[in-house]
């Protein structure tokens, strides 16, 4: 690898119409503003239209998932390749819809071989939250390997990509977690509780560093003041505008 090429790196993806440019863009942009090392951003994705020039485009590595089998988010497993676009170095894996509101330095210094979000809803299990996962590029290569090898066993025991990262990475002894404040849930840890989020707008959690999105919410839902569930009533939530920009 060219010694002037950065060795720390931090991926992001993009498939299919769900996301547009804007989600990759801003989350360079929040990147950018609150990580003081050097690093190179790079964006698998099969559409690169309207992404800004800073971010490298790569293609996203075939998966070969049998046809109509529900995604579920397996397509991240391919950052595991043994040689991924020949890359080399640390990598901090972002989902796209995260807000980035703190410091990203600590995330390249914490100690430990795999890093991800232990799971919210049910912390007695190994399950992580892979919105957010540090490790070294073509270091586990046995991920995919054995994936595309036992699909099919595999779906049946997890029910997503994340359920069957952190198992594999668990019994290999080298799973370990972000501290909990570093990321946490809009939907969880920032939505006040009935009956306050009728008329107190959702926080930052202390110590945040990246809120991150599942469920019912995504930033500009966030933003609006909207939910995607019934009877779920949230104020808009100006900080997001504030931090989700370019």
């Amino acid at each position: 690898m060219d010694s002037n090429t950065p060795s720390r790196y931090v991926i992001c993806m993009k498939w299919g119409t769900k996301y547009g440019p804007e989600y990759v863009n801003r989350l360079y942009a929040m990147v950018k503003r609150h990580l003081s090392l050097d690093f190179q951003m790079v964006c698998l994705t099969d559409d690169d239209k309207g992404i800004r020039p800073e971010v490298r485009c790569l293609p996203i590595p075939p998966l070969d998932l049998p046809p109509g089998i529900p995604e579920r988010g397996w397509t991240k497993l391919v950052t595991f390749a043994q040689d991924l676009h020949g890359l080399r170095g640390t990598a901090l894996f972002l989902d796209i819809d995260v807000v980035v509101v703190g410091s990203l330095d600590d995330f390249f210094a914490q100690p430990g071989e795999f890093l991800i979000i232990h799971d919210y809803k049910r912390p007695w299990r190994v399950t992580g939250n892979s919105s957010v996962y540090r490790f070294e590029l073509g270091a586990h290569p046995e991920v995919l390997s054995y994936f595309r090898e036992n699909f099919e066993s595999i779906r049946k025991q997890f029910r997503n990509e994340q359920a069957y990262l952190s198992d594999v990475l668990h019994k290999q002894g080298k799973l370990q977690y972000w501290p909990e404040s570093w990321c946490p849930s809009f939907k969880y840890h920032s939505i006040p509780r009935w009956p306050t989020n009728y008329w107190t707008e959702p926080s930052i959690p202390k110590d945040a560093r990246i809120v991150i999105f599942h469920g019912e919410c995504n930033p500009p839902d966030a933003l609006a003041g909207k939910r995607n569930r019934r009877f779920r009533f949230i104020k808009p939530t100006s900080w997001v505008g504030q931090h989700w920009r370019e």
